[in-house]
């Protein structure tokens, strides 16, 4: 092993206060390449406390952890260790993870997480370590992640479900009453004349309702959620898994939701339960967007009737021309395609600029999303209406 190796491994495993100290040997050169620099940030925010702090520590501005389990640095770079370090030191750094950064009384006292409020961060960082949750507290891991997923559906699934149904059936009317396929801006508008001033509300004569028959198997849309689970998706895993979960149950739509790292999941199967979806996700590793997206082209059987969501932080690992191609040719064949970045601290975007860059400069709407406005998108889409100026919206 050279020298300069040798050096640079010293430094990996002292931290960043060791840089005077190991400066003077060798050729003084201790820059690390940026792979290292990752390694070092993932091995700071677990064991360097001083200038970390754990989940308890103050933030530092100029790199890693925060002020405690809402941040999401800390699940980030938890996710990232699978990529960065052999499958040996996976298991031991995730295990001081747990110890140190005081997930140890979370996972082990199971009535502590009972009485804490629903919190993205945590719940992110909870999903990277299940697989180390003891069997005592599983229920209770569940059951905190359930209050997230009941609080979310409350917050999007009317909005979703209205989104698609007047976004698909917005031709077709039906005479045959049924409240899921209400056409309210129809019945509102018709309506208006029967103002009542007395009681401040219309009091509809008529109301319209879409045909929901009228959807064949041979016209419905596909929608296909491409969702990446590196280290730094937690918050954008839990919002896609409860979408997926809510598209899925409609049946005038065909729903896929696969899962990628470096590796493929297909998680359709598991979408009758959004918390048993998020357990199937396996938070942390590499990417590899290129193969998904040739994975996900299998599902698409009428092109002008897609529509393919890519959900990623864009830090490809893969083949980042052939990413670039692939969304291109799928494009040109008339699929609607969007790219929803990566977000973090409740709505803050998080990705690569410059294959974001790219893949904009293809014609394909690249953005993050607040989860409030995610039933509007779908609703544009699936209308075919011009996204183009939905990032200002945002």
């Amino acid at each position: 092993m050279e020298a300069k190796e040798q050096i640079t491994r010293w430094r990996l495993i002292l931290g960043q206060e060791s840089d005077k100290r190991l400066s003077g040997m060798g050729d003084g050169d201790m820059s690390l390449s940026h792979e290292q620099d990752l390694m070092d940030q993932a091995l700071a925010s677990i064991y360097n406390r001083t200038e970390f702090g754990g989940f308890g520590g103050q933030n530092n501005p100029g790199r890693g952890a925060g002020r405690g389990p809402s941040n999401p640095q800390i699940s980030r770079w938890l996710g990232d260790v699978r990529t960065l370090f052999d499958k040996e030191l996976v298991t031991v750094i995730q295990n001081d993870a747990v110890t140190r950064c005081g997930l140890k009384q979370l996972l082990f006292e199971p009535e502590l997480l009972e009485n804490m409020e629903p919190d993205m961060g945590l719940a992110s960082t909870i999903l990277t370590l299940k697989d180390q949750i003891p069997k005592r507290s599983k229920e209770s891991v569940r059951t905190f992640i359930k209050k997230i997923v009941e609080e979310i559906n409350k917050l999007l699934e009317q909005d979703i479900r209205r989104a698609v149904t007047a976004a698909v059936n917005k031709r077709k009317h039906s005479p045959i009453p049924s409240a899921s396929a209400m056409d309210f801006k129809m019945t509102i508008n018709r309506n208006l004349k029967h103002y009542n001033p007395d009681l401040k509300t219309i009091v509809p004569e008529h109301f319209y309702f879409f045909d929901r028959t009228s959807t064949t198997a041979a016209n419905k849309w596909t929608i296909i959620l491409d969702i990446d689970q590196s280290g730094s998706m937690g918050e954008s895993v839990i919002y896609s898994s409860i979408i997926s979960c809510i598209l899925a149950s409609m049946a005038s739509i065909k729903t896929r939701i696969v899962a990628f790292d470096t590796n493929i999941v297909d998680l359709t199967e598991k979408s009758e339960d959004p918390v048993d979806l998020l357990f199937g996700f396996q938070l942390g590793g590499g990417t590899d967007i290129n193969k998904s997206i040739a994975y996900c082209e299998q599902f698409i059987e009428n092109p002008a009737k897609t529509l393919f969501f890519l959900i990623s932080d864009l830090d490809e690992g893969g083949n980042r021309a052939g990413l670039l191609r692939r969304i291109s040719d799928m494009k040109e064949s008339g699929v609607t395609v969007i790219s929803l970045l990566a977000i973090a601290d409740g709505g803050k975007p998080y990705y690569d600029a410059q294959t974001a860059q790219k893949i904009a400069g293809l014609g394909v709407p690249c953005f993050a999303c607040i989860p409030q406005l995610l039933p509007t998108l779908l609703e544009k889409a699936l209308k075919g209406q011009d996204l183009s100026n939905f990032e200002k919206m945002r």
